[in-house]
């Protein structure tokens, strides 16, 4: 499937990023522009079921949406060799699976989701949000998001197909940790992450990752603290 993508800059480097689950490329509305300062070409999609993208096709979400199918539609998409790709949450879990088919010069997994299917985190909660995340809501949890950021989490869940969410726990048996990185590979996690464990994180070191943690970053590392997400890239682009 080929996605709808936003270009930020016309640097002679390539970056790719991909956004997590209920967002769109413009949540990297702060990221994509800094990155065009430091001299890349970047190239931020839409995945499958969210903002301008084509929703999935199939009879039913398990068809329609998965890991798998994510992947595909960022290799169908997305220009391999690219010197830098990062991927959010689901956006990560999405990326390693293509990673191999990109092969990008390195690649960022921002807070990743690899192990999603786990007790306490299922999609219940991601599809009632689109029915209750008001502006209100999305400013308590996030009362150091700007209004913009506010306004485009808004913009961006009344797009969503909540599907997507009923999709991706139809596949647990993709909810692992990858094996060992097949490019440079940064593991860029909040504090604390609720998506990989301190075991967890000590098993992808083990693997050969490199693990960076942003101190008091929450889960949207790239929203909660741009310039912090961006120091934790130092010395690795």
């Amino acid at each position: 499937m080929e996605l709808h993508t936003h270009e930020w800059g016309r640097g002679d480097r390539t970056a790719l990023l991909v956004h997590g689950i209920q967002a769109d490329h413009r949540t990297w509305r702060v990221i994509g522009p800094a990155l065009a300062e430091r001299g890349y070409r970047v190239l931020a999609v839409d995945l499958r079921g969210h903002g301008a993208s084509p929703r999935g096709t199939g009879a039913t979400p398990v068809e329609r949406y998965g890991p798998e199918q994510f992947a595909a539609d960022l290799v169908d998409t997305l220009p391999a060799g690219a010197d830098l790709a990062i991927g959010h949450s689901m956006g990560a879990l999405a990326l390693q699976r293509a990673v191999e088919a990109l092969k990008p010069a390195r690649a960022v997994y921002s807070d990743p989701a690899f192990v999603y299917d786990r007790p306490g985190l299922g999609p219940e909660p991601f599809i009632a949000f689109k029915r209750f995340g008001t502006r209100r809501f999305i400013a308590t949890m996030h009362p150091d998001w700007s209004a913009e950021d506010v306004d485009t989490e808004l913009a961006a869940l009344d797009l969503w197909d909540a599907d997507t969410a009923t999709g991706l726990w139809s596949h647990p048996g993709l909810s692992v940790l990858p094996g060992p990185p097949s490019v440079p590979s940064l593991v860029q996690l909040a504090d604390p992450s609720g998506l990989v464990t301190d075991e967890e994180a000590a098993e992808l070191r083990r693997r050969g990752y490199l693990l960076r943690t942003v101190p008091g970053a929450g889960h949207c590392i790239h929203r909660d603290d741009p310039a912090g997400f961006l120091a934790s890239l130092d010395g690795w682009i």
